[in-house]
């Protein structure tokens, strides 16, 4: 089976998916299989509802972060998260998505961001942590469930 990408060392980050071919924006990178049910939250957990939390099956979870994306989340049918492009991928280039993409909080990477992207928060957050533009740039590009919490969240704090 032709994937598209490969597993490799990174000189910072250890290691990171690389593109095998190039992606155009709209495809689908990677497609989300859930492997397992977690009972929490951990560094390589996907959110997939407000207290759900699942690893992912093959490379999805060595998919690094980037405060400057080139993949977004679509949640498929079965709840997991295909990747999508939001910015053309070349060859070689390494392909990763923003963490706040898919969990609200994230409590479990060091202090300083090593994304090296221009447009590094600094941090790594999660949804929660985002600017209001900064969620607009990521419109249709992340998990739905983040949408529902940032609502339900607003009226908690306007009630």
């Amino acid at each position: 089976m032709i994937t598209g990408y490969e597993l490799r060392k990174t000189s910072e980050k250890g290691e990171g998916v690389f593109a095998t071919k190039s992606f155009k924006v709209g495809d689908i990178v990677m497609i989300g299989v859930i492997e397992k049910m977690l009972n929490g939250n951990h560094s390589h957990a996907s959110q997939i509802g407000e207290n759900e939390y699942a690893f992912h099956a093959g490379l999805i979870t060595k998919v690094n972060h980037s405060c400057g994306p080139n993949c977004g989340i679509s949640t498929n049918a079965t709840g997991a998260h295909d990747y999508v492009t939001i910015k053309d991928i070349s060859v070689n280039e390494e392909i990763t998505f923003d963490y706040a993409m898919r969990n609200y909080r994230i409590d479990y990477f060091p202090v300083k961001c090593m994304c090296g992207s221009i447009k590094c928060r600094g941090k790594v957050t999660g949804w929660q942590g985002l600017s209001n533009a900064k969620k607009k740039e990521y419109k249709g590009f992340v998990a739905p469930y983040l949408l529902k919490l940032d609502e339900a969240n607003y009226f908690q704090n306007v009630g």
